[in-house]
């Protein structure tokens, strides 16, 4: 496979109705199987540190647990209302309405400022609960790879990446429960998304598929969040989660380095449209569909209308911040006459080839003394 159509089902990557038209068969199912086909592997070399760099990681992330129940200022009064107008006002926001977004002629065109107010409240609803299901995605994937990595320096850090992703679902959960006001079902491309990298049997895909493309995603988007938020306690929490993330998006592409130095170049195409169909269904999953169908909104107009705003534009661009370079950092961008960076040029991300790998900038996202004080 290696047009478009056959990767992600579209010959376009921007068509909008096929985008659409994917759609969560099971979105009221509590619960969710996937079967997968990797198998267990047992290491009978205990030889700790031969892999300095995930030894490293291994004994940063020991001294780096936070408690999410006691670490946070649970006590921290969230009025969604007082939120949305802040966070209108600090970036840019005309009222209540999107920012740079011109109503007229449009279906918002006669919205009132509860129908505003509501929108942003449920689209704060709706974020946080496709952060939830992420994190779950990360919770099992990750205990995927205590299973199925070869190497007992990747088994030691992995283990503690389990117990990271464990305690982001907690927080995230709670926020959404105790603080806002309802779950959205999980979005119909992250869930497929999330379907095929737990499915895939080769472990190097899980690393790829979840610690460098998902986590990466989630690393930028937290960011960006936590930038645009004007709410204390969203704020600290979110960074504490960004200083897990770090080092796990750091362990993909500390460990998957090594392994795709050796691999053929038919191997890598098959990693780089890995990348590529992963890159594409996390794009898709942040139109926010569910809440324009929630808002009774025309959803195919309403998206039209909300990617062309300026802040919704560089958010989607912003999203890819650390996937390329982290992609370069592997090898995947230029291999196979650079198929990989022709896709990203196609998508328009590109131009973050350059920017540190977060293979180089895990330890700057480290929580300081400054961000545990104000817990």
């Amino acid at each position: 496979m290696s047009t478009n159509e056959e990767l992600i089902g579209r010959a376009d990557v921007d068509d909008l109705e096929a985008i659409l038209a994917v759609t969560n068969t099971d979105r009221d199912e509590v619960i969710s199987a996937v079967r997968q086909n990797s198998e267990a592997i047992f290491t009978w070399d205990y030889e700790k540190g031969a892999r300095p760099a995930l030894d490293k990681l291994y004994e940063k992330a020991k001294v780096s647990m936070w408690n999410g129940e006691t670490d946070l200022p649970w006590e921290t009064e969230v009025d969604q209302e007082s939120i949305v107008i802040a966070n209108a006002e600090q970036n840019g926001a005309q009222g209540l309405g999107l920012a740079d977004f011109d109503v007229t002629g449009t279906p918002f065109e006669h919205w009132t400022e509860d129908q505003w107010m509501r929108l942003g409240i449920e689209s704060q609803n709706w974020t946080l609960s496709q952060f939830m299901h992420g994190e779950q995605g990360a919770l099992i994937c990750t205990a995927k790879i205590v299973e199925t990595v070869p190497w007992i320096d990747a088994k030691y850090y992995a283990s503690t990446q389990v117990m990271d992703e464990a305690r982001h679902v907690e927080v995230f959960a709670k926020y959404l429960d105790t603080k806002l006001s309802g779950h959205y079902p999980v979005n119909a491309h992250l869930k497929m998304l999330l379907d095929d990298i737990v499915s895939d049997s080769r472990w190097d895909m899980t690393y790829l598929g979840m610690q460098v493309m998902v986590e990466g995603l989630a690393l930028a988007a937290f960011g960006f969040m936590h930038q645009m938020s004007t709410e204390p306690l969203l704020k600290q929490l979110l960074r504490y989660v960004m200083s897990d993330e770090a080092r796990h998006v750091a362990f993909g592409v500390l460990s998957l380095q090594e392994y795709y130095q050796g691999l053929t170049d038919a191997e890598i195409f098959e990693r780089q449209q890995f990348a590529f169909e992963a890159a594409v269904r996390m794009r898709d999953r942040f139109l926010q569909q569910e809440v324009w169908e929630r808002m009774d909104v025309p959803v195919k107009e309403a998206i039209e209308l909300v990617m062309r705003t300026p802040t919704r534009q560089m958010f989607q661009m912003m999203l890819f911040s650390k996937i390329v370079p982290n992609c370069k950092k592997l090898g995947l961008l230029d291999r196979n006459d650079a198929w990989l960076r022709r896709r990203f040029e196609e998508i328009g991300v590109i131009q973050f080839e350059d920017w540190v790998d977060t293979g180089e900038e895990y330890e700057s996202f480290a929580l300081t003394d400054a961000d545990q004080r104000t817990a």
